[in-house]
C-alpha cells in the first residue's frame, strides 16, 4: 500500500537532502508547500516527494540556478532553439546534417 504522507525525516533520508535545505526550499519555491500535523511536523504528500526530487534535479544534476529552477516550476522546460545554440554550433551541425543526408544517399 502507498503511503499518504512522509516526515520530514523519511523525505531527508529518501532525498538525501538535510532538514534545513527541505525548509529552505520551502521559503524559495511557492508550489512546495507541506502541511503541518496535529503536533506541528511537516508532512508531506507523495506530489510534494516528487516536487523536491524534481527541484533537486534541476539544481544538483542539471546545474539550473534557483531563479532558472523557479522558471521551470513556472513555465515549464524551455525548449532548445537552435537559433540558441553558438555560430561554430549551428555550422557543424549543418556539416553533419549534410554528411549524414549524403550517407543516406549512398545507401
Amino acid at each position: 500500500m502507498k503511503k499518504l504522507y512522509y516526515s520530514m525525516g523519511e523525505v531527508s533520508k529518501l532525498t538525501g537532502l538535510e532538514p534545513h535545505v527541505l525548509r529552505n526550499w520551502e521559503k524559495t519555491y511557492s508550489e512546495l508547500r507541506p502541511k503541518k500535523n496535529s503536533a506541528g511536523n511537516r508532512v508531506y504528500k507523495e506530489s510534494e516527494l516528487a516536487l523536491i526530487f524534481r527541484i533537486k534535479e534541476l539544481l544538483h544534476d542539471k546545474k539550473y540556478s534557483t531563479e532558472g529552477v523557479q522558471e521551470i516550476l513556472t513555465n515549464g522546460e524551455p525548449k532548445k532553439k537552435q537559433s540558441d545554440l553558438s555560430a561554430e554550433a549551428q555550422k557543424d551541425l549543418s556539416e553533419i546534417r549534410v554528411f549524414l543526408n549524403d550517407l543516406l544517399e549512398r545507401l
